[in-house]
C-alpha cells in the first residue's frame, strides 16, 4: 500500500501561510510533563515522538502566556528568561518536519478538580457549574492588559520557532465564559449583546495578528453546544461563529468543542457508549458559515478511514486526534504505509484524562511507554541472557509481558485457560461500551505472534504441566476472583444462588429478552466494568437496583466517565441506593432484600427481587505460587494475580516485568 490508501489525509496543505505535510493534527492534551515552568525530558520525548510518528501539526497544552498565569505545570512563555525552553520545544517538533502550535487559554472560573479555585478570574461573579468556584471579576483594563500579554507571548513563541497559536475558546474556559450569555452578565463593552460578548476574543485575535504578522497560524477552537441551559446551544454557537467569521481573514482555521465545566463535561471526550464521531455533522454545518476558512474535525475519531471520510465529505480540512496519538504516536506513519493492523488503537476509556487531572502525568491504558525516549520506533534492548519464559494466563498483563519478552529475544510460551486471548478484559469488551477494549489484546496477540510467542489456549495450567515445560521463569498472570460479601451465606455461594457480577454477565450474554422482576447488584467495586454489567442487566430485567455502602457510585472512575455512567443509569431507570448494604438475605424467599444504612442503621426493604449478584474486591488467584517456588522455579506474579488492579496498571506492569527479565 502507498499514500493512495488515504490520499486526502496524507496530502499537504497550507494553513495561514505555513505548509503542513499532511492533514493530521495532534489536539491539545495536558501532559503534566512540565516542571517549574520548564519542559522535562519526558515532555520533549513526547513531542518528538508524535512529530517523528508523522503528525503534521502538534498543538501544545495550555501555556502560561500572561503574568496572571503562574502555574509551575505550564510552560512559562511570558518570561523572556525562559526563551531557551521555548526554543527547545520548537526544535524537537519542527526539526522532525512537523509544526508546533502553542495553545492560548486561561481556565478562568473553570475547575475540574476537587475544591474551589481561589485564584480564579472571570467575566462575572457567577459560580462555575461544576466546582461552584466564583471568580474575581476582571475589569476592562485588566482584559486589555491580558490581551497585550497574550499578543507579546505569541510573538515570543514565533521568535522561538513555533509556527502558530491556537486560541482555546471552548470547554468552559475564560473565553467561553465571556462568550456565553449564561456566564457573562457584564454591562461594559465586554458584555451584553453578541457584539460585546465576542469583543474580548475579537480583540485578542487582532492583537496576535498585529504582533505576529503573516505566515503564523492563528487557530480558533470555539464552543458548540455546551450542554448548559441558558448557555451556548447550537443556535448561539452559529451566531458566535458567524460574527467571528465576519472579520474576514483574522484567523486561519477553526473547530468546535462540546461540553463545559458542568454536568456536560463528559461531552468533551465522548466514549464508546455513544455513537462514533458524534460531532462531525454539526461541524460540517458550522463550517458552512464560511467554507473558505479551513475547518478541523474532532471528537471520537480513532481510525484512519474515519479521518479520510471527514476530509472528503465536506466536513473538514484537518483532523484533530488527541487520544489516538497518545496511544500510538506512529499512527500517521502506520496508516500511510498500510500498516493499520499494527496501530495500537485508542480505546477511548479516558484513563489519560484521569491521570492528568488526578495523577502525576499523562498515561495510557494501551501504551505503557508514553513519554519514553524510544516510544515511536520502539525496539526493546535485547536480553543479556535468553530464557524460556512461561506466561500462565492470557489476560492483558500476561499478553503484554509475552510480546515484550519475545521482542527482547526470549522464548515465550503462553498458557491460557480460555479458548481465546484477553482474559477478563475480553468479557468486558462484550458488555455495553466496552467493545474498544478488544483492541488491547488484539494488538498484544498480533505482535506476540509476529515475535514468535507460542500460545496454548483452552488449557488449565497445573504444577506438573508447568514443570514439564522446563521454563527458566514463570510469569503468573492468573487473575483474581471477586470475594463474596459477608451478608451472603456460604451455601448460597456454593449452590450458585448468588453469583459474582462477572459470572452473571456470562450467563446474561447468552440470553435474550427481559425477565420480570428486579435484580439487585451489590457494588463494592466502583469500576467501569460493574456499570457496564448494570447496563446489560437493564436489557435483561424489568428493574435493576444498585446498592453501595459509599456515598456515590463510580469512585474508581474519572469524573467525566462518572458523569456518563450516572446519565445512562438514570436514563434506564436504575434505582441507586447509596450508603446502604444488604443486612441479610433471609427475606429473599419472599422476593425481598433488607438494606441497612451504614451510618444510622435505618432499614429499607426492596421488593420484587428475583436475583442478586455482587461486584466486590477481588482476591488474587495465586495458588500456584507456593508449589512452584518449592519446586525451585523463579515465579513473578503480574496483573491481578499480584494484586487486583486497573487496565492501566496491568499493561504497564506486564511491560515493566518483561523489560526486567
Amino acid at each position: 500500500m502507498t499514500d493512495s490508501t488515504y490520499p486526502t489525509l496524507f496530502s499537504p496543505t497550507v494553513i495561514g501561510g505555513v505548509e503542513l505535510r499532511n492533514r493530521i493534527a495532534h489536539a491539545a492534551i495536558l501532559t503534566r510533563f512540565f516542571r517549574d515552568g520548564r519542559p522535562s525530558d519526558k515532555l520533549l520525548n513526547y513531542y518528538r515522538s508524535r512529530a517523528r510518528g508523522g503528525a503534521a501539526m502538534i498543538v501544545t497544552e495550555p501555556l502560561a502566556m500572561t503574568v496572571h498565569s503562574q502555574e509551575s505545570s505550564r510552560l512559562r512563555v511570558w518570561d523572556e528568561a525562559e526563551f531557551d525552553s521555548l526554543k527547545r520545544c520548537a526544535e524537537v517538533v519542527e526539526n522532525e518536519g512537523a509544526r508546533l502550535i502553542g495553545q492560548v487559554q486561561d481556565s478562568g472560573r473553570g475547575h475540574r478538580e476537587v475544591g474551589r479555585n481561589d485564584g480564579a478570574i472571570g467575566a462575572s461573579a457567577l459560580p462555575d457549574d461544576l466546582s461552584w468556584t466564583v471568580p474575581r471579576v476582571l475589569d476592562a483594563g485588566e482584559v486589555r492588559r491580558m490581551i497585550d500579554d497574550w499578543a507579546q507571548s505569541s510573538c515570543r513563541l514565533k521568535r522561538a520557532g513555533f509556527s502558530g497559536v491556537e486560541i482555546s475558546a471552548g470547554h468552559g474556559h475564560l473565553f467561553h465564559q465571556f462568550l456565553s450569555p449564561g456566564s457573562n452578565c457584564r454591562e461594559d463593552e465586554y458584555g451584553g449583546d453578541l457584539e460585546g460578548r465576542t469583543r474580548f476574543l475579537r480583540e485578542l485575535i487582532a492583537a496576535i495578528r498585529s504582533a505576529c504578522s503573516d505566515n503564523f497560524i492563528i487557530g480558533l477552537k470555539l464552543p458548540a453546544d455546551d450542554g448548559v441551559p441558558g448557555g451556548i446551544d447550537m443556535t448561539e454557537a452559529h451566531a458566535i461563529s458567524q460574527r467571528l467569521a465576519a472579520d474576514n481573514g483574522s484567523f486561519d482555521y477553526w473547530t468546535w468543542a462540546w461540553g463545559t465545566h458542568a454536568n456536560s463535561l463528559h461531552l468533551h471526550l465522548p466514549d464508546a457508549h455513544g455513537e462514533r464521531h458524534p460531532y462531525l455533522e454539526a461541524i460540517r454545518d458550522l463550517r458552512q458559515i464560511d467554507p473558505d476558512i479551513p475547518a478541523g474535525a474532532l471528537g471520537y475519531i480513532t481510525d484512519p478511514n474515519e479521518c479520510e471520510t471527514a476530509l472528503t465529505d465536506g466536513t473538514a480540512d484537518l483532523v484533530f486526534l488527541g487520544r489516538p496519538l497518545i496511544t500510538d504516536p506512529a499512527f500517521p506513519n502506520k496508516a500511510r504505509t498500510g500498516n493499520e493492523s499494527r496501530i495500537r488503537y485508542c480505546v477511548s476509556c479516558n484513563t489519560c484524562w484521569r491521570t492528568i487531572v488526578e495523577g502525576a502525568g499523562l498515561e495510557c491504558d494501551n501504551n505503557p511507554r508514553v513519554g519514553s525516549g524510544d516510544e515511536v520506533d520502539w525496539m526493546p534492548r535485547p536480553a543479556a541472557r535468553k530464557k524460556h519464559v512461561l506466561v500462565v494466563g492470557a489476560g492483558i498483563a500476561g499478553l503484554e509481558a509475552a510480546h515484550t519478552a519475545a521482542a527482547r529475544g526470549h522464548r515465550v510460551t503462553v498458557i491460557g485457560a480460555s479458548d481465546e486471548p484477553g482474559g477478563k478484559t475480553r468479557l468486558h469488551a462484550e458488555l455495553p461500551g466496552g467493545e474498544n477494549l478488544s483492541s488491547i489484546y488484539d494488538y498484544q496477540y498480533l505482535i506476540g505472534r509476529e515475535k514468535g510467542v507460542s500460545y496454548r489456549f483452552g488449557e488449565t495450567a497445573s504444577e506438573s504441566s508447568i514443570l514439564a515445560l522446563e521454563p527458566d521463569v514463570v510469569l503468573l498472570a492468573t487473575g483474581a476472583t471477586a470475594m463474596p460479601p459477608a451478608f451472603v451465606p456460604r451455601d448460597y455461594i456454593e449452590l450458585g444462588f448468588i453469583p459474582d457480577a462477572r459470572q452473571m454477565a456470562l450467563d446474561m450474554l447468552g440470553r435474550s429478552g427481559r425477565e420480570p422482576g428486579r435484580v439487585l447488584l451489590f457494588d463494592q467495586d466502583h469500576t467501569e466494568m460493574t456499570y457496564a454489567l448494570a447496563e446489560l442487566l437493564c436489557d435483561r430485567f424489568e428493574r435493576v437496583s444498585i446498592v453501595t455502602p459509599r456515598e456515590r457510585l463510580a469512585s474508581d472512575v474519572s469524573l467525566i466517565n462518572r458523569q456518563g455512567i450516572y446519565q445512562r443509569l438514570y436514563a434506564k431507570g436504575v434505582d441507586i441506593y447509596t450508603c446502604q448494604q444488604p443486612q441479610n438475605l433471609d427475606a429473599l424467599e419472599d422476593a425481598a432484600v433488607d438494606l441497612v444504612n451504614v451510618y444510622n442503621a435505618a432499614v429499607t426493604r426492596v421488593d420484587d427481587v428475583v436475583a442478586v449478584c455482587y461486584s466486590t474486591s477481588r482476591a488474587p488467584d495465586d495458588s500456584l505460587i507456593k508449589p512452584l517456588r518449592a519446586a525451585g522455579l523463579e515465579i513473578i506474579s503480574v496483573g491481578d494475580c499480584r494484586a487486583p488492579r486497573s487496565v492501566l496498571a496491568a499493561t504497564r506492569e506486564g511491560y515493566e516485568v518483561a523489560m526486567g527479565l
